[in-house]
């Protein structure tokens, strides 16, 4: 995710601005509808909206619109926090897209876009397309057989939209635009800031993840659910995928650790658990350690580890427990918001 700082005052420290985000799913979508030009959708095709909440099979598309080469483009519009961001978005768009293909324009008009064409005062994609030309170029033959063509063999543009893309969506999408150069897939995250009283949009096109050569054994383990990997590297991967407003915090986190590292205090592991959970590990030589740092795309918190605390730093142990406001039993988890206490 692309990041942005801020210098409050001139001469003053720079601060790294967190996402305000989007009060609903819903806003996200009427952006993407009012202002589809904000896409960085690759090529940096034009494209027309031709209907909202359009009923195709079983499902309803968030967005149908159109290029004026014309091929198809299905929009789905997902927040990270949905779970269906993760993979079953791209289910979703492929069933959209299998119904589709094979209809003949006409069809598509009448029995799939009518009502939606004629709420944007138009008869047919065409007149939709041409309303939307400011620059008069299109030519309306190749524009038809164009069409034609996409519907015809399934050839079609499928954007997904996210406020932040979990790594399980961007692998599968790579995965899938591997298979075949029919269609095209688009994974673009809008990020929203608050900037001085004024709403700023960080649209960005994520590269879909292709995996290329020979798995190492570390990759194929983690593949697996579980791995076990020497420093703090790979944690700070991780902590793209963490929450937004925790991710700062999650930075002041691995530089603590790193810092204790470089002391010779802590030797430090990543640990890739199931389920998306990846743990920094700083530990204590022959004792283990005091903390374990989590993270994952939904949460982010400490483990303490009381019996450690009263091994190696007993006089801490109070100090801690008044800041969390509870005692620390074994295994204690609090989220990242109190972790300032270290």
């Amino acid at each position: 995710m692309t990041a942005i700082w801020q210098e409050d005052d001139p001469g003053g420290p720079w601060r790294l601005l967190t996402p305000s985000g989007y009060p609903a799913e819903a806003s996200l979508h009427d952006l993407i509808e009012q202002t589809p030009q904000l896409l960085p959708l690759a090529g940096a095709p034009q494209i027309t909206v031709l209907g909202r909440e359009v009923a195709l099979g079983s499902g309803r598309a968030d967005l149908l619109a159109v290029e004026s080469s014309g091929r198809l483009v299905i929009v789905e519009v997902k927040l990270a926090t949905n779970s269906e961001a993760r993979r079953a978005v791209l289910a979703q768009v492929l069933s959209y897209a299998a119904y589709l293909q094979s209809f003949q324009p006409a069809q598509l008009e009448a029995d799939v876009l009518a009502s939606h064409l004629a709420h944007r005062g138009t008869d047919t994609v065409l007149d939709a397309v041409e309303a939307d030309d400011q620059q008069q170029a299109i030519e309306p033959g190749a524009f038809t057989d164009g069409l034609a063509e996409c519907l015809r063999e399934g050839s079609f543009r499928l954007v997904l939209v996210l406020d932040d893309a979990p790594s399980e969506l961007t692998q599968t999408a790579g995965y899938l635009q591997s298979l075949t150069d029919r269609i095209q897939i688009d994974l673009i995250t809008v990020a929203a800031y608050e900037v001085n009283g004024s709403r700023v949009l960080v649209p960005q096109r994520v590269e879909p993840a292709r995996r290329v050569g020979q798995l190492s054994q570390a990759d194929a383990n983690a593949r697996q659910g579980s791995a076990l990997v020497p420093g703090s590297a790979d944690f700070r991967v991780a902590i793209a995928q963490a929450p937004a407003s925790q991710r700062e915090l999650l930075v002041r986190l691995t530089d603590w650790a790193e810092h204790l590292h470089q002391q010779k205090l802590v030797a430090l592991q990543t640990y890739h658990g199931k389920a998306g959970i990846t743990t920094l590990l700083p530990r204590l030589p022959g004792q283990g350690g005091l903390v374990s740092i989590y993270t994952d795309p939904k949460a982010a918190y400490l483990q303490f580890w009381r019996s450690a605390f009263e091994r190696r730093a007993p006089n801490t142990l109070p100090v801690v427990e008044a800041a969390l406001g509870a005692p620390i039993n074994p295994g204690h988890s609090r989220g990242c918001d109190l972790v300032t206490v270290l």
